[in-house]
């Protein structure tokens, strides 16, 4: 019987195939008591060498077919592995409480993977999966169990599991999988992470698809609204056979505007720049017709390790970006740690609510020893490209000026050194804080270009937690509020002769695009693959119109009076 069952839209497009399920082995744990305590440490210890050597190799797979900001999961898994906390948890249990191996690996790592499920944090709740596969991965060596492979998969297939560890992804065949179905999951988990970078259809969070479905049952996998379809009939088959046609099709008909220059349906021309976390992205980007990189997220330079990178890691990661885009502009943003994003080698004072504490500039201007060494590569790096760089969650002229201060500091240093650098590199802020906005005209005289971060300036603006589930009625980026702040900003910068550019996720929805046209945005910038969508939807629109559909959006009540009015203005 047809079964259909709706998710989190993890990864676009549609998969229709075979059900390739993952099933979880059930394992006996012993129940005497350890004889001889040191033959299981030793045990342990065997199984962590062999553990760590089969990291290794999956690290290095998921380098070479993912990128390395990719492969970064692994380096994480390693340092779990050497974890002291977890190590002498181990070894206590197994010398204290007389516990075979098996069981103090399983205890110890439960009693972590509770830790991390049950804090505040998105990012940090969803690291405990990295946790539970090292775990996995523990005991499966110790009970001698050879753990089950994508890799394996011979006929291209639909992948339904509980979760999908980095140990999973890392292991499979490209050519086999078609999409992923899962359990569990969030839309910055691993596994949805991984099927984006893959371009592989996704749904997660479906709580009990694992159970409801059978080796070889046929599926489809829309990861575009959100919904698996268990043994569809013919009648749906055929509908989304011809909707993953259609969606192939446009794909292929967008390649060809892979080279256009980004103009409107009246010769307006804009710039399409993409979000990027690694080097490696960049070329992915390039590919995808990005005109620039408007985002160059630097912490995940920092993350997934155990110590900060040093300034010549940084600089060959800048240089390399700055090269693969050639004259392209590339928007380098300093580091920008804390709130939902934590390094564990740096000690935070505990907060009451870390996203309005010491993160971003605030971090940096405390830390200048941190600070001086990112601006030292991204200076470098300057000499190889076209770097512009920005600062993180400016809120008044003063961090401004501090941050500048430092800045000339690390320049003095460099001239002095005899190492090259783009004394006229543009310096710019993103503005995610009201207050930035508000005094957008006063920042204007001091900065080259502002960049309009709407995620968090949608959740200091309508004062809502952006990873709280039960308040997303109340993330509006059409809200009418948010909306006359990027307009505030848009005209303080082209009032002073600055560019303005957008890198929230705003700047690729489609409904938003015309309505940022209209206000007269600069630079777009957004994830890879939704730049190519944009370029066609802005060679139909003449900026003259949305300027006046968007002054007219800005009288508008409520978020949904915004979006039902844009909606319509399109169309017509």
């Amino acid at each position: 019987m047809t079964n259909v069952k709706s998710g989190i839209a993890a990864s676009p497009g549609i998969a229709i195939g075979q059900a390739w399920v993952v099933k979880e082995v059930t394992l006996t744990f012993p129940t005497d008591l350890a004889t001889d305590p040191d033959h299981e440490i030793n045990r342990y210890h065997q199984a962590v060498a062999k553990a760590k050597e089969q990291i290794g190799q999956l690290r290095d797979k998921a380098a070479r077919e993912m990128g390395e900001d990719k492969a970064a999961v692994f380096d994480a898994h390693l340092m779990v592995l050497e974890d002291p906390e977890l190590t002498g948890g181990i070894e206590g249990k197994i010398t204290a409480e007389k516990m075979q191996a098996e069981n103090a690996v399983k205890d110890v790592i439960d009693q972590f993977v509770t830790i991390f499920e049950n804090m505040d944090m998105e990012y940090m709740r969803e690291r405990a999966a990295d946790i539970r596969d090292v775990g996995t991965r523990l005991l499966y060596l110790l009970f001698g169990i050879e753990q089950r492979s994508l890799a394996e998969i011979s006929e291209p297939s639909i992948v339904v599991a509980h979760d999908l560890t980095p140990s999973d992804t890392a292991q499979m065949d490209r050519e086999k999988v078609l999409g992923f179905a899962t359990n569990i999951g969030g839309r910055t988990s691993h596994s949805a992470i991984m099927a984006r970078s893959l371009e592989i259809p996704a749904v997660i969070g479906l709580k009990t698809v694992l159970e409801e479905v059978a080796q070889g049952d046929m599926l489809i996998v829309d990861g575009t609204t959100g919904e698996v379809i268990i043994r569809p009939d013919e009648a749906q088959l055929q509908k989304y056979r011809a909707k993953r046609d259609a969606l192939l099709a446009e794909k292929k008909e967008l390649q060809k505007l892979v080279d256009e220059p980004s103009v409107t349906k009246d010769n307006v021309r804009v710039e399409l720049a993409a979000n990027i976390g690694s080097p490696e992205d960049a070329i992915a980007a390039k590919a995808r017709g990005a005109e620039g990189i408007g985002l160059f997220r630097t912490e995940f330079l920092y993350m997934d390790r155990d110590d900060f990178p040093s300034e010549e890691e940084q600089f060959t990661a800048y240089k390399r970006v700055a090269e693969t885009m050639g004259d392209a502009p590339v928007v380098i943003r300093t580091l920008d740690i804390g709130g939902d994003k934590e390094l564990s080698y740096l000690e935070l004072s505990q907060e009451m609510n870390p996203f309005l504490g010491v993160r971003a500039i605030r971090l940096c201007l405390e830390r200048p020893d941190i600070f001086k060494t990112q601006l030292r590569a991204i200076l470098r790096a300057s000499a190889y490209g076209n770097i512009k760089m920005m600062y993180p969650m400016i809120a008044t002229i003063e961090e401004l000026r501090a941050a500048n201060g430092i800045l000339d500091e690390v320049k003095t240093e460099l001239k002095n050194e005899g190492i090259a650098f783009n004394e006229a590199m543009e310096v710019g802020i993103m503005i995610e804080i009201p207050a930035a906005a508000v005094s957008a005209d006063l920042f204007a005289e001091e900065v080259d270009f502002f960049s309009i971060g709407t995620n968090d300036l949608i959740q200091y603006t309508i004062a809502v937690d952006r990873m709280n589930e039960q308040l997303t009625r109340l993330y509006q980026p059409f809200h009418p509020s948010l909306l006359r702040l990027i307009k505030q900003v848009i005209d303080a910068a082209h009032a002073k002769g600055k560019w303005a550019g957008m890198c929230g996720e705003m700047a690729g929805d489609p409904l938003a695009i015309p309505l940022l046209l209209g206000l007269g945005l600069d630079e777009f910038s957004m994830s890879a693959s939704s730049i190519l969508p944009a370029r066609k939807q802005l060679r139909h629109l003449k900026q003259a119109d949305m300027k006046q559909m968007a002054e007219a959006a800005l009288y508008k009540k409520t978020a949904q009076d915004v979006r039902f009015f844009v909606e319509n203005e399109i169309k017509n």
